[in-house]
């Protein structure tokens, strides 16, 4: 760093030469793949220029490394849903597979309702997903979560309220 300029105050293009690289080699040590970590390399930078100003930071390789981290982990839980759901599909019989576009519009729906299920508290979405895939009453929900039905009920419309406004 010339001139004795700290980290905080370089501008975004240093930082990606300088730290590029070695983030990219960090992802490949925790993914296996070079093509997966040069991806999630470069939608690091594009986080970081979509949101925090570079002139912020004090430590650039630990604030890469949390916004890389939570992109990875993003990656791995969508290729597992995407997996999980492919799986599923294959699994149908012959007459009843969908088309690929059919198929594509489902996993995209279904990677939509897993991003808004994640923004939920656990116990939020676990009501919910009792009261839509289980058709449990809210007696049945209260029991298993060991909670009052007026909780249950507030869970429930906070589910509600969240997906409307994601979908919104």
């Amino acid at each position: 760093m010339a001139g004795g300029e700290g980290a905080a105050t370089l501008p975004i293009e240093a930082i990606y030469v300088e730290h590029h690289g070695w983030l990219r080699a960090w992802l490949c040590r925790r993914l296996g793949c070079e093509w997966t970590a040069s991806d999630l390399a470069q939608d690091t930078f594009v986080r970081i220029l979509a949101g925090r100003r570079p002139a912020d930071w004090r430590e650039p390789r630990a604030f890469l490394t949390t916004v890389a981290h939570g992109l990875m982990v993003d990656h791995l839980r969508r290729r597992d849903l995407e997996r999980a759901i492919l799986d599923a599909l294959a699994a149908l019989p012959e007459p009843l597979e969908p088309s690929p576009e059919t198929r594509a519009l489902w996993l995209e729906t279904l990677l939509e309702i897993d991003a808004m299920l994640r923004g939920l508290p656990p116990r939020v979405r676990q009501a919910f997903l009792l009261a839509q895939l289980e058709g449990q009453t809210y007696a049945q929900i209260a029991q298993r979560l060991g909670c009052s039905t007026a909780s249950v009920k507030l869970y429930l419309r906070q589910a509600l309220v969240h997906c409307a406004l994601c979908a919104a």
